[in-house]
C-alpha cells in the first residue's frame, strides 16, 4: 500500500514541480554559492551584489547545515521566551554551563546561531531560447527576508514565512551570464509576528537563515497563466475555475481543461473542455472563471476516500505559444452545520494533534511529500484524522502529502502575537497576517487537505476581537472553501464571536485533583453556550519521563543536550539504573490520562473535536514531552497504535460508570454507547460485552442488537453485574466490542472484600510520629508501622497529584504537580493482598493524590521506597511515599500516603493496610538498608536542603492576569 502512495506522490510532486508544464521551461540553482555573513549590516551600503563573496555555502540549506554562524554560547541571543532563568544562575547547574557547547534545558541546542543580515550569490546562465519569454526567479522556502539583485539591478524585496519568494526577471536577464545576489534577514526587527511563534522560534524548529525546497529560473511565455483556483461545487457536479492570467491579456485566445482522477480504486476521466477566451467569464480582464461539468459520477475526497483529480489548463495565445499549467484538486465540500462539522454531507468529528515544527535533524519542516505522508500515516493509524499547525504553515508537500493520505488540515498565520508583540494595535504583524493569508490561499488554496484556518496561536492586544472579527469576515467572504476561526486560544482570551468554529480550552482535562476517576461525565457544559462547532484546544499535555535512549536518534543539527542534563542529574541523584522503569511507569499513566480525556471528549453529544497537544514530544519551551511518541513519531515503547486506536478513532466503543473501585457486596453498572463518526450506519450491529479477570477467565458477558448510526453516538444498553462472586482482591476488565469489526475498548475496575480477617497488630507499633515508644519498639528489635500522612516537611514542597506534571515544569515556574506518577514492584510481598501494576493506576487515586511525598536526599545513595513517586525530569529529587529500613535493631515501614488510621470508609487504604500488615508479620519483612531515626525525624522536623528558585520574574500566559492578555 505504501509504495503505491509513494508513486502516486511521486505523480504529484513532478505535477506540481512543473516537469509535466510543457510550455515552461525550469533550471535549477541549486548548488554551490558564495556567501558572506553580514552581522554589521554593511552588505547594502558597500555594494556587496557588486563584488564577489568571499565564502561558500551549499543551498537548499540554512547556515546552520552549513557550519556557519556563531559559535553557540552563555550568550546566544535565541528568539524564544525563558521563564525558568534558574539555570544562568543556579549553582548546581554550573558544570552544565561551563560546557564547550552549554547544556541548555530549555530546548535541543545547536552547534550554531545566527540572526541577522547574510549574502548568498550565484553567476547564473539565461539561455538564449528565453530571450522571449517571462523570466521569474522562484525560491520555494526562504528564511527570512529576501532582498534580490541581478547583477547590480535591485529586483526587489519579499517577506513570507508561508509561501515562495517569486521575482520577475524578464527585465534585466537578457541571454547569458548573469550574477544573481540574495540578502536574506531572519531578524523580527520590521515585522515581529512573536518570538515563540513557530515560524521562527528556536523553541522548536530554530530560527535559520537559508533557502530551502526548490530554487529555480522558470521560463514561460511573456502571456501566460499565473494563477488556477478550483472551487469544487459537488452539489452541482461541477469545479468552478477561476484563472489568472499574466501578460498582455489581449494575446490569449483559447482556453483547454482536462482532468482526471488519481488516488482512487475509480477511474474518472473528465471530458476535455475548449473555450475561447472571449467566451469565458471575466472577474476583470485578466481574470477567467470557467465552470468545468465534473459529471454525476464525480469522485468526491473525504478521510476515507482521499480521490484526488489533476487538472491541466493550457492557454493558447494568438501568436501560437502555449502556457500550460496543471494543479491538483479534490472534490469536496467542508462547512459547518450548527454544532458539528460536515464533509460532503456527513457529520465529522475532528480527531486531531498539534504540529509544532519539530524536526530536529534539519531545524526546519521536510520539503519532501514523503517526509509527511509517514507522518500523516502515523497519525492516521493512532485513529486521528486532523492536524493543527500552531503558529506556522507548512510547506506545500505537507498539503500534497495530507490530500493523498485524507487528512483535514488547519494551518495558521505564521503568528503567535504575544511575548513582545501584539494584534490589533497598528504593528506591521496586522497587515502582514492578512497578506500572509492571502499568499497561502494562492499557493496552497486548491488542496482538498487545507479545510481549515486561524490567524494563528494566542495574541495580546487591546483590540484583538476587533481585529480578528475583522479577519474572519474577510475570509469567509473571499474563499467558501474552508471555514474560519480568528484564533486557537485558551479559555482566558476574549470570545470572538464571528468565529464560524471555536478553538478554545474549556472541553479538555480531568477533575481528577477534585473527584475520583469515573466516566458518566463529559465536556456539555464546556461547549453548551456556543453555537458553533467547539474543538479542544491542546487537549493533553501530560507529560512522561525522558527516554535517554531516544539519545542516539538525534544524529542531525540540533543535539539533545537537554536530554543529556536530565540524564547526568538522575546518575548524580544515585537513579541511573532506574530512567527506563521512570519512563514506562510515567508513560502507562500517561497513556491512562490521554484515554480517559480523549474518551469524555468523545461522549460530549454534540462536540466538534479535539486538537492534542500532542501526538509526539515538544523539544522547547522548556522540554515539553507530552507525546505518546517522540520528537521523530517514534514510539518509546508503552504503547503503539493498536492500543491506542482502540480509544481515538472514528468508531470507539465507550462506557459510562460512577467509577472504577468497587467492593463485592456492590453491584458493577455501566451504560455502553458507541461513537460512530464513519460514512455508513453499522445496521443490527452486534455489540458485546464481557467481564474478565487476569488469567482471562470470563465472570459474566452478554450482548445487545442495534443499529448504530453514524455522525452521533448512540446508546446502547446497560449492563449490571453483581460482584459478590468476586472473593479476593483483585483487577477484572469490562470489554466492549462490535462484532465483525475490528472495533474493540476496555476498561480496567477492581474489587474488594468487602470485610477482611482481623490481622494480629500485637507485634506492630503503628503510630504516627517516631515518639519514645516507637524507638524502644526499634531498639527492642521490633516492628514500627510509622503513618506520616500530612506530616511531612521535607518535601512538603513537593506537590504530588495522581495527574502527572502538565507541559512541563519549567515553563510553568514549577506549577504544580511536580510528579509523573511512581514505581512499585508489583511482585514485592508487601503487595501480596493488594493486586497492582508497575505504575500508578486509577485504584491508587484516593492514596496518592495529594498526598505529600518524602525527600529523601539524605538517605544512602541506592535505597529503594517501596512506592516511589517520579519527580519532575529537571530536579530527579529522590521520592518516596512508602519505604522500609533498618532502624537500629527493628524495623519500620514509613507512609505519607493518604491512609488515615481508621480504613473503614475507604476500602483500597483498608486492603492496602490489610496487605502491609500481613507483610509486617512475615519472614519476608527484612529491609536490607539500615537507616537513622534522625534521618527519619528529619522528614517531619526538617525542611528540604536544596528548593528550587525560577529567578524569573515573567511568567507564560497562563499564569498571566486575564487583563494582561487584552493590553
Amino acid at each position: 500500500m505504501h509504495s503505491i502512495l509513494n508513486r502516486i506522490i511521486i505523480v504529484c510532486v513532478l505535477a506540481l514541480t512543473g516537469l509535466f508544464t510543457k510550455a515552461q521551461d525550469v533550471i535549477s540553482i541549486a548548488g554551490r554559492w558564495s556567501f558572506a555573513v553580514d552581522a554589521q549590516d554593511q552588505g547594502i551600503q558597500k555594494a556587496w551584489y557588486r563584488q564577489p563573496l568571499p565564502d561558500k555555502i551549499q543551498l537548499p540549506g540554512s547556515m546552520l547545515e552549513n557550519s556557519k554562524g556563531d559559535k553557540v554560547s552563555l550568550n546566544t541571543k535565541w528568539t524564544a521566551s525563558i521563564y525558568d532563568s534558574s539555570w544562568y544562575f543556579n549553582p548546581r547547574m554550573a558544570k552544565y554551563r561551563n560546557q564547550p557547547l552549554p547544556m541548555f534545558p530549555f530546548w535541543l541546542t545547536p552547534k550554531y546561531h545566527y540572526t541577522g543580515a547574510a549574502w548568498y550569490q550565484k553567476e547564473i546562465q539565461i539561455p538564449k531560447g528565453w530571450q522571449t519569454k517571462h523570466i521569474s526567479l522562484f525560491l520555494e522556502r526562504c528564511h527570512t527576508e529576501t532582498t534580490v539583485w541581478l547583477d547590480d539591478q535591485k529586483l526587489g524585496k519579499e517577506n513570507s514565512l508561508v509561501a515562495p519568494h517569486i521575482y520577475d526577471l524578464t527585465a534585466f536577464a537578457a541571454p547569458g551570464k548573469h550574477i544573481l545576489t540574495i540578502r536574506i534577514d531572519n531578524r523580527l526587527q520590521t515585522i515581529n509576528v512573536g518570538q515563540d511563534s513557530h515560524s521562527v522560534t528556536d523553541q522548536t524548529q530554530g530560527n535559520w537563515n537559508g533557502i530551502i525546497g526548490r530554487m529555480e529560473l522558470q521560463a514561460t511565455p511573456k502571456t501566460f497563466i499565473k494563477e488556477i483556483q478550483v472551487y469544487p461545487d459537488i452539489h452541482a457536479h461541477l469545479a468552478k475555475v477561476q484563472l489568472k492570467l499574466e501578460g498582455n491579456a489581449d494575446q490569449a485566445k483559447t482556453i483547454e481543461l482536462s482532468a482526471h482522477s488519481y488516488n482512487s480504486s475509480k477511474k474518472d476521466n473528465i471530458r476535455p473542455l475548449h473555450i475561447s477566451v472571449q467566451s469565458a467569464a471575466q472577474k476583470s480582464p485578466d481574470s477567467l472563471v470557467i465552470d468545468y461539468p465534473m459529471g454525476k459520477d464525480v469522485l468526491q475526497w473525504s478521510e476515507f476516500h482521499p480521490a484526488m483529480y489533476l487538472l491541466t489548463v493550457t492557454l493558447t495565445n494568438k501568436d501560437g505559444s502555449k502556457s500550460t499549467k496543471e494543479v491538483n484538486f479534490g472534490m469536496r465540500d467542508f462547512k459547518v452545520n450548527g454544532r458539528q462539522f460536515e464533509v460532503n454531507g456527513y457529520k465529522t468529528f475532528l480527531r486531531g494533534t498539534v504540529e509544532n515544527c519539530v524536526f530536529p535533524l534539519t531545524g526546519y519542516p521536510p520539503m519532501d511529500t514523503a517526509a509527511w505522508a509517514r507522518i500523516f500515516r502515523i497519525c492516521k493509524s493512532y485513529g486521528l484524522n486532523h492536524m493543527r499547525f500552531h503558529s506556522y504553515c507548512p510547506p506545500e508537500a505537507a498539503f500534497i502529502a495530507a490530500d493523498m493520505t485524507g487528512f483535514y488540515l488547519q494551518p495558521e498565520g505564521p503568528s503567535w502575537a504575544n511575548h513582545g508583540t501584539s494584534l490589533g494595535d497598528g504593528k506591521p504583524v496586522d497587515q502582514y497576517i492578512f497578506k500572509e493569508t492571502d499568499r497561502m490561499e494562492v499557493n496552497y488554496g486548491n488542496h482538498p487537505s487545507y479545510c481549515m484556518l486561524a490567524y494563528g496561536n494566542e495574541p495580546r492586544g487591546g483590540h484583538q476581537v476587533e481585529y480578528l472579527t475583522k479577519f474572519i469576515h474577510y475570509w469567509e467572504k473571499k474563499d467558501p472553501r474552508r471555514v474560519y476561526t480568528g484564533a486557537s486560544v485558551a479559555m482566558s482570551w476574549p470570545i470572538v464571536a464571528a468565529n464560524q468554529y471555536m478553538i478554545k480550552s474549556g472541553a479538555r482535562n480531568l477533575n481528577w485533583n477534585n473527584e475520583a476517576p469515573e466516566s458518566l461525565s463529559d465536556y456539555t457544559k464546556a461547549i453548551k453556550d456556543y453555537p458553533v462547532p467547539y474543538i479542544a484546544h491542546e487537549l493533553g499535555q501530560w507529560c512522561a519521563f525522558p527516554d535517554f535512549n531516544e539519545i542516539s536518534q538525534y544524529t542531525g543539527l540540533y543535539k539533545p543536550l537537554n536530554f543529556e542534563m536530565f540524564k547526568d542529574i538522575l546518575k548524580d541523584q544515585g537513579m541511573a539504573d532506574q530512567a527506563h522503569s521512570f519512563l514506562m511507569a510515567s508513560g502507562k499513566l500517561q497513556l491512562l490520562c490521554y484515554k480517559n480525556e480523549i474518551e469524555k471528549s468523545l461522549r460530549t453529544p454534540e462536540n466538534g473535536g479535539f486538537q492534542m497537544l500532542s501526538l509526539n514530544d515538544y523539544t522547547g519551551q522548556g522540554t515539553a514531552l507530552v507525546g505518546l511518541l517522540n520528537a521523530f513519531w517514534k514510539e518509546k515503547g508503552y504503547v503503539d497504535a493498536p492500543e491506542f486506536s482502540r480509544f481515538c478513532n472514528n468508531t470507539v466503543p465507550l462506557l459510562r460508570t460512577g467509577g472504577f473501585v468497587y467492593t463485592n457486596d456492590q453491584t458493577f453498572k455501566a451504560s455502553i454507547e458507541i461513537y460512530h463518526y464513519a460514512e455508513s450506519v453499522l445496521p443490527n450491529a452486534t455489540i458485546n460485552w464481557k467481564l474478565t479477570n487476569d488469567q482471562h477467565q470470563v465472570i459474566e458477558k452478554g450482548s445487545f442488537q442495534k443499529d448504530i448510526l453514524n455522525g452521533t453516538n448512540t446508546q446502547i444498553g446497560e449492563i449490571a453485574i453483581p460482584l459478590n462472586t468476586v472473593r479476593k482482591a483483585q483487577r477484572l476488565t469490562i470489554t466492549v466490542s462490535i462484532q465483525g469489526t475490528s472495533y474493540t475498548n476496555d476498561w480496567n475496575i477492581w474489587v474488594y472484600p468487602s470485610s477482611l480477617p482481623a490481622v494480629d497488630n500485637s507485634n506492630i507499633y503503628y503510630t504516627t510520629s517516631l515518639d519514645a515508644h516507637a524507638s524502644q519498639v526499634l531498639n527492642a528489635g521490633g516492628k514500627v508501622f510509622l503513618n506520616l500522612a500530612g506530616e511531612i516537611t521535607k518535601g512538603k514542597e513537593i506537590v504530588q497529584h495522581f495527574l502527572p506534571v502538565f507541559w512541563n515544569t519549567s515553563w510553568f515556574k514549577m506549577r504544580p504537580p511536580h510528579t509523573l506518577g511512581f514505581v512499585v514492584d508489583p511482585q514485592n510481598p508487601a503487595f501480596t493482598s493488594f493486586p497492582t501494576s508497575d505504575h500508578s493506576d486509577l485504584q491508587w487515586w484516593s492514596l496518592v493524590n495529594k498526598a505529600e511525598v518524602m525527600h529523601l536526599e539524605d538517605f544512602p545513595k541506592g535505597f529503594k521506597p517501596l512506592i516511589q513517586p517520579i519527580d519532575t525530569w529537571f530536579l530527579n529529587r529522590r521520592l518516596a511515599s512508602l519505604f522500609e529500613a533498618k532502624v537500629g535493631k527493628g524495623r519500620i515501614l514509613v507512609s505519607s500516603l493518604n491512609i488515615s488510621s481508621d480504613t473503614s470508609s475507604n476500602p483500597v487504604a483498608r486492603q492496602l493496610m490489610y496487605s502491609l500488615k500481613n507483610y509486617m508479620n512475615s519472614a519476608a519483612f527484612n529491609p536490607k538498608t539500615a537507616v537513622s531515626e534522625t534521618l527519619i525525624k528529619d522528614l517531619v522536623t526538617s525542611t528540604s536542603n536544596y528548593i528550587f528558585d525560577p529567578h524569573a520574574k515573567d511568567s507564560p500566559d497562563e499564569l498571566k492576569p486575564k487583563s494582561d492578555l487584552t493590553k
